[in-house]
């Protein structure tokens, strides 16, 4: 019996190529009602193709099982860190797809998508009083593209005014990894700061660090430990005091929502992942949304185009997409993800003002629960209350019972759940980074909490179950290095 079912497992996993039967169709094409046209040259055409012959069943049979092994939030916990929102509700997807939204085109005439418009400028308007800004941009794609744009005005402030030597960006370790590649690639020198016992930016190397060379400083709040820098007010002055732009990484703006406005802190700029605070898993490579949202003295340097309204005298609004007058210029071709931004202003309204302030409340309850119930099992770096996520460390699992952080999180999906983020902030030794977000339920923390208990308990009396983990998935422990850099991206016989 047990072989039997083994194989009808194997059956399962086929490739479609593998199921093929000659003879066998899976579709009958109907009478084609256009002209036949005369093929290409010969030298185009391949005289056999390896297509698949199966029936239509192996074919929606196969497709229905390839569904299934997808790991998705509608199926299961998702706890991977500093990666926020993983919810989307599908109110949200239906208002994206409704055709007034969907079926516009970026180069109509700004008179016949004026409501397209306006939205942009409300979701701009909104996102300025969220955060305690001036001036909003859509058009960044992403969270690294908004923070490209950031670097860029921060520049372009700078070069404006003449002052030319400013080239030096401090970075925090413990800031998101995008933040030091995007000050290089907007030409600056970057300064790694330390974080101090506590795990805020240590105030002593940041004196020593500012200079007249100073461009501006890139810091991750909450940071990548999880955790609010409760040395930030004095972090902005002295780096306002040095002439610097103080810049902002909003991906986890979520623990902050209601109770905290960066623009409020000093900030100078800021990127908001829309994608992740706001609606739409951007799991999957996207799509995704990064606006930009600044001071009053960035203003002007706004990437184009902004959303803008006038009224004229009998009270008619009219919106337009107009460009700052010293833009730093497109960030992409258009206008931003239009189809990210409508999900973010449809969470938004549905929320209302009192839901967006409970987003931040929810998130860091829940990460404080998860905090308080597993600081006894697992290495805890920085013994404090946390923010939006919490993270712990395997290093004692790996010293004691040779059992390290990754072997933990491929045991987690044994148990139907997804590994958080491994090895992640670098200044952690075997770290494990979890978010459970805001919209996680008491019973589902407490079963993830229940497995994290058990899978200690493992590491301690049973480490070879965790060395070979997974054992129930289709693909168990993987040349992750190899997968990486040879992958087999097409079926071919001899595999």
């Amino acid at each position: 019996m047990t072989t039997l079912l083994a194989r009808l497992s194997q059956d399962r996993r086929r490739l479609l190529m593998d199921r093929t039967v000659p003879g066998r169709v899976g579709a009958t094409l109907s009478k084609s009602d256009v002209p036949e046209q005369p093929l290409p040259s010969q030298d185009l055409l391949r005289s056999s193709l390896d297509f698949p012959e199966v029936s239509e069943n192996d074919i929606v049979r196969y497709f229905s099982q390839l569904s299934q092994l997808n790991f998705s939030i509608d199926h299961n916990f998702y706890p991977l860190g500093s990666c926020t929102m993983k919810y989307n509700p599908k109110i949200d997807d239906e208002i994206a797809g409704m055709p007034g939204f969907a079926e516009i085109h970026p180069l109509q005439p700004a008179a016949t998508v004026q409501g397209a418009i306006r939205l942009m400028w409300e979701l701009q308007q909104r996102l300025v009083e969220i955060t305690g800004m001036k001036g909003c941009s859509l058009a960044p794609m992403a969270g690294a593209d908004g923070e490209f744009a950031g670097m860029l005005m921060a520049r372009a402030y700078h070069l404006d005014r003449g002052d030319t030597k400013r080239d030096k960006v401090l970075i925090p370790d413990s800031a998101h990894g995008t933040n030091p590649a995007t000050a290089s690639m907007c030409g600056f020198e970057v300064i790694t700061l330390p974080s101090d016992a506590d795990g805020n930016t240590d105030l002593e190397a940041l004196r020593f660090s500012v200079g007249d060379d100073l461009a501006g400083l890139m810091i991750t709040l909450p940071s990548t430990l999880g955790l609010f820098d409760s040395n930030i007010l004095e972090v902005v002055r002295i780096v306002r005091e040095a002439g610097g732009i103080v810049y902002g990484d909003g991906a986890n703006l979520n623990a902050l929502l209601g109770r905290v406005k960066l623009g409020e802190l000093g900030f100078d700029v800021m990127h908001s992942n829309l994608h992740k605070t706001f609606t739409q898993p951007h799991g999957g490579g996207g799509p995704g949304a990064g606006p930009v949202i600044v001071g009053e003295r960035l203003m002007p340097y706004l990437p184009t185009p902004v959303a803008c309204r006038t009224e004229d005298s009998g009270g008619v609004e009219t919106y337009s997409l107009d460009a700052p007058p010293k833009t730093i210029g497109r960030m992409g071709a258009f206008h931003g993800n239009f189809g990210a931004l409508v999900r973010a202003y449809a969470y938004m309204s549905t929320l209302g003002k009192d839901g967006i302030a409970n987003i931040s409340r929810d998130a860091v309850i829940n990460a404080n629960y998860i905090l308080s119930q597993l600081k006894d099992h697992y290495d805890l770096p920085y013994d404090r209350s946390c923010m939006h996520e919490v993270v712990f460390s395997a290093r004692s699992l790996r010293r004691e019972h040779g059992v390290s952080a990754l072997d933990v999180a491929k045991r987690l999906i044994d148990y139907g759940i997804h590994p958080p983020t491994m090895y992640f902030p670098l200044i952690v030794e075997e770290a494990l980074m979890i978010e459970p977000t805001e919209t996680e339920s008491k019973e589902t923390l407490d079963s993830f909490i229940e497995v994290m208990q058990a899978i200690a308990e493992e590491a301690r009396y049973e480490p070879a179950l965790l060395h070979e983990a997974p054992h129930d998935t289709p693909n168990t422990r993987l040349d992750e290095a190899t997968a990486a850099r040879r992958p087999y991206l097409r079926w071919r016989r001899d595999q």
